[in-house]
């Protein structure tokens, strides 16, 4: 007969795996509760009307004396980049993972720099829209929709940093309340 080991583990896996250093590995897996969240759907909404402004610039042609569109474009293709990898470190619950980096500071300063570069693109875009000339046209119509679609960007980033900012004077609150605590009970 073959030969039995002396001790048999029953204990069952909690679904968490351990590296060499004893940490615990968590699997990557979707948040569900992220895309439910406010912020999941503000991120939505800013990447989804984010590629509207700029499908919508592409989708026009560009003459001589349309050079403000480019810096709308730009904005525009550089932040739908940045926040398609933000949303995806938050989606796939990464932040976890990388518990060292300020995650509400980074979410706070990326949505503010976003809130004020959509601003000068809104701006830009709105005003480089002249209705006198090509009113009616495709790109006319592809202008103006996309500085609209702009503004929706614009405030959407808005509502971010201030909900970041909220998420993070609370968790500044929450943690000088707490160590108020720990030192009237020494």
């Amino acid at each position: 007969m073959a030969d039995f080991p002396d001790k048999v583990n029953t204990q069952t896996s909690s679904g968490t795996r351990s590296n060499a250093h004893g940490s615990r590995l968590y699997p990557i897996g979707i948040d569900t509760y992220f895309l439910k969240s406010f912020l999941g759907i503000l991120m939505t909404v800013e990447l989804v009307f984010g590629m509207l402004v700029w499908a919508l610039i592409a989708g026009s042609r560009i003459w001589k004396g349309d050079e403000a569109f480019g810096w709308v474009m730009f904005v525009a293709i550089l932040l739908w980049i940045l926040t398609i990898i933000l949303f995806l470190f938050y989606l796939l619950n990464l932040t976890s993972k990388l518990p060292m980096v300020p995650w509400r500071h980074v979410r706070l300063y990326f949505n503010l720099g976003a809130t004020i570069l959509y601003l000068t693109a809104f701006i830009t875009n709105a005003s480089s829209v002249d209705p006198t000339s090509i009113q009616g046209t495709y790109r006319y119509n592809n202008r103006a929709a996309s500085a609209f679609f702009a503004g929706v960007v614009m405030i959407s980033y808005g509502l971010s940093t201030l909900l970041s900012f909220l998420c993070l004077h609370e968790s500044q609150d929450n943690a000088a309340t707490s160590q108020a605590a720990g030192n009237n009970s020494a």
